[in-house]
Formats: C-alpha cells, structure tokens, sequence
C-alpha cells in the first residue's frame, strides 16, 4: 500500500520558516523523482520544487534561494525547507513521487498540509 504522509505545516509569520516533511512507503523510493507542489486557494497547481534520483534538483522562480528540498534514501523522506516566507507562499502543499521506465508510470500524491503565512 503506497502512502505518501506529509507534516510540518501551520501557520507561520512572514519572513519565518517552517521545515515540510514527506514520509514514504509502500515503494522502491530512491527510484522516484520527489516533488513538492502547492496551490493557493483561487490559483492553479503549481511545482515548488523537485528532487531527482541523482539528487539534482529544481525550483520554482518564486521560491529560489528561499527553500531547499532534500531526500534520504535511507528513511525514505523528502524534506523542504522553507526560509523567508511570504504571504504569497500561503497554499496546501501536496508531496509527489513519480517514476517512468519502458513498461510502467508511477505517479502518487499525498494528502496535502496547509501552509498559512500571516501576521
């Protein structure tokens, strides 16, 4: 059974940070590309960033030099740390595992944790 468990959201001042955790299962997990997306009330879904297998990673303009995702292969975790955070960070943000070989795609999605950042 594959679960992808998200945690670590709330509420947040501007300028504070708050640190997303993912907690995998259910699949071979370093043979996964992880994501994080979110998507603001009224706004479309968006990537925020991703993690690769070879743990090369990418970000949305919004959010670089401000949040870091990692993984660990051995706790079968992806984290994204948010630094800096605005207003406009303020979404649901899903955590995402997908894989692609010749025979098969895998794409699976966690619940999802608020992140509110406010005074």
């Amino acid at each position: 059974q594959v679960q992808l468990v998200e945690s670590g959201g709330g509420l947040v001042q501007p300028g504070g940070s708050l640190r997303l955790s993912c907690a995998a299962s259910g699949f071979t997990f370093s043979n996964y590309v992880m994501s994080w997306y979110r998507q603001a009330p009224g706004k479309e879904h968006e990537l925020v960033a991703r993690i690769d297998t070879d743990t090369s990673t990418d970000y949305a303009d919004g959010v670089k030099g401000r949040f870091i995702i990692s993984r660990d292969n051995a706790k079968n975790t992806v984290n994204l740390q948010m630094n800096s955070l605005k207003p406009e960070d303020t979404a649901v943000y899903y955590c995402n595992a997908y894989m692609r070989s010749f025979i098969t795609e895998r794409d699976y999605w966690g619940q999802g944790t608020q992140v509110t950042v406010s005074t």
